[in-house]
C-alpha cells in the first residue's frame, strides 16, 4: 500500500513539473507566433484584413494602407528604415527575430524576404513604429499597428495594417485643419470613415492586399500630427458612416466650394439611383454663400495664347499651333465645365470631364490671384472646373471659382457652416442629399 502511494505522488510529480515547464514556455513565448500574438493583443487587435459585409455594413478588422515614397512619387521603396525605441519584432516565414540595434534598413535582396514578406511590430506594444526612410508634412512619420514589407525586382512596397479607428485619428487631421470647429471635424470624420469602409470592400492593390493608399489618390493619412480635437471627433462619432438606400455612401470630399456643388456627371458617370445623393447643392446661408469671404471662393488667371497653346498641346500631345480659341462647350449641374475645345491652325482638342480639364489647364507659365488679392503661382490642376473664358486679345481670361472637384462635401463649406451654428449631421445632409447618418 505505502509504495501504492509513492508511485501515485511521483506520477503526480511529474505531472505538475510538465505544467510548470509548459507554463514558462507560454510565458516567455517560445515557439513560433507567440510573441507576435501577445504583441498583437497588446496592441489591441489581431492581424488580418477586414471581413467583408457587403455595402450597408461597417468591415470588421484591419484597413491595410499602402506607405506612398516622399512626396507621394511612389508605391515602392528602394530602402526601407524602420525604428521603435523599444525596439522592434520581424515575423518571416515561420521566424521571429528580436531587432534591439537601433534603426533596421532592409534592401531588396535581404535574406528575410526568402521566406516571403516581413511583418515588423514594435516590441513594446503601446509604440508606434517610425519609418525613417520617408518624410511627411509631420517630418518622420510613425504608425501604430503593424508594418509589413513586400518585396519584388521593381522595390519593397510597404503595408500599415491597424485598426480603422485608429487609421481615421489620422486621416482626420491630415485632410482638415485639426483648429477647425468640432462640428466641422466630425463631419470629416464620419466622411472618411464612410470612404474608407467602402474601400475596404475591395483591395485597391490586391498584390499586396492594401484597400488604399496614403495619398489624396484615395484619403490622405499620417501627413500632419494627430490633435487631441480630430481624435475626439473620431471618437465621438465612433461607428457612425453616411448611409443611403441602406448602403454607406462613398462620400467625396474637397477644399473649397464656389458657392455651390456638382454632381457625378463631372467624372463622366450617369447620375443614377446609386448616386442620387451626389447632387448640385447651394452651399448658402441667410447670408448668402458661406465661403464667400475664404481665399479659393473666387480666382482669376490670365494666361497668353502661346503658353495656354503649349499647356493644352502638351496634354493632348498634338501641337495646336496658333490658338484661335478655347471655349467650354458642355456644362453639367452647377455650371461646372463638362467639355473643353480648343481650336488652333494646326488641330483641334477637345477635352472632357473635370479632372482632365483641369490637367489641360494646369501647369506652369503663369500666376493665380486669389480672392483674397494673393497671388500664387499656377499649379498641376487649374484650381477647379467651375470656370468661364474669354479672350482678350492675345490673353485668355480664365475666372473661376472653389478649389477641388466639387463632388460633395467642401471641406471649407463645412467648417463656415459649424461657425454658423450647424451640426454634424445638418453638415452631412446638404451635402449628401437623403443620406442618414448612423
Amino acid at each position: 500500500m505505502r509504495k501504492k502511494h509513492r508511485n501515485i505522488a511521483y506520477i503526480l510529480g511529474v505531472m505538475a513539473m510538465l505544467c510548470v515547464i509548459l507554463g514558462i514556455i507560454r510565458f516567455t513565448g517560445a515557439g513560433t507566433g507567440n510573441l507576435k500574438g501577445n504583441i498583437e493583443s497588446e496592441l489591441g487587435f489581431l492581424g488580418g484584413s477586414s471581413k467583408k459585409k457587403g455595402q450597408g455594413s461597417v468591415p470588421d478588422g484591419n484597413i491595410r494602407v499602402l506607405i506612398m515614397t516622399s512626396g507621394y512619387g511612389s508605391s515602392l521603396h528602394d530602402t526601407v528604415s524602420l525604428g521603435a525605441d523599444g525596439g522592434l519584432l520581424l515575423v518571416y516565414g515561420e521566424q521571429e527575430e528580436e531587432w534591439t540595434n537601433g534603426i533596421l534598413t532592409l534592401a531588396p535582396d535581404d535574406a528575410r524576404f526568402a521566406a516571403g514578406r516581413v511583418a515588423v511590430y514594435p516590441l513594446n506594444g503601446g509604440e508606434e513604429i517610425r519609418v525613417e526612410s520617408i518624410e511627411r508634412g509631420c517630418g518622420i512619420p510613425s504608425y501604430s499597428g503593424v508594418i509589413e514589407i513586400w518585396s519584388g525586382e521593381e522595390g519593397m512596397a510597404v503595408i500599415n495594417e491597424l485598426p480603422l479607428e485608429q487609421y481615421l485619428c489620422k486621416v482626420v487631421p491630415s485632410e482638415m485643419p485639426s483648429s477647425y470647429e468640432m462640428e466641422a471635424l466630425k463631419a470629416q470624420a464620419v466622411c472618411a470613415r464612410s470612404y474608407a469602409a467602402r474601400q475596404m470592400e475591395n483591395y485597391a492593390y490586391p498584390e499586396y492586399e492594401a484597400h488604399v493608399n496614403d495619398s489624396t489618390e484615395f484619403q490622405v493619412y499620417n501627413n500632419s500630427y494627430t490633435a487631441e480635437s480630430s481624435s475626439q471627433a473620431v471618437a465621438e462619432t465612433a461607428g457612425e458612416v453616411v448611409r443611403y438606400q441602406e448602403n454607406i455612401a462613398v462620400t467625396y470630399y474637397y477644399s473649397t466650394s464656389c458657392g455651390r456643388t456638382t454632381n457625378m456627371e463631372a467624372w463622366g458617370s450617369a447620375p443614377s439611383d446609386g448616386n442620387a445623393y451626389l447632387q448640385s447643392v447651394q452651399v448658402c446661408g441667410n447670408e448668402g454663400d458661406y465661403e464667400k469671404d475664404l481665399p479659393w471662393y473666387h480666382w482669376r488667371a490670365e494666361i497668353g495664347a502661346e503658353t495656354l497653346a503649349g499647356l493644352i498641346g502638351g496634354y493632348a500631345n498634338k501641337s495646336l499651333g496658333t490658338l484661335e480659341n478655347v471655349e467650354v462647350t458642355k456644362r453639367g449641374p452647377g455650371d461646372v465645365a463638362l467639355e473643353l475645345t480648343a481650336a488652333g491652325t494646326e488641330n483641334t482638342v477637345i477635352v472632357e470631364t473635370e479632372n482632365k480639364i483641369r490637367t489641360a489647364l494646369g501647369g506652369a507659365g503663369y500666376t493665380i490671384a486669389k480672392n483674397d488679392g494673393s497671388v500664387v503661382d499656377s499649379q498641376r490642376l487649374l484650381p477647379s472646373a467651375f470656370f468661364t473664358i474669354t479672350k482678350q486679345g492675345d490673353t485668355y481670361i480664365i475666372e473661376g471659382g472653389g478649389y477641388g472637384h466639387g463632388i460633395g462635401m467642401s471641406q471649407n463649406g463645412a467648417n463656415e457652416m459649424a461657425e454658423n451654428g450647424k451640426t454634424y449631421k445638418e453638415i452631412l445632409g446638404l451635402f449628401y442629399q437623403g443620406v442618414t447618418v448612423e
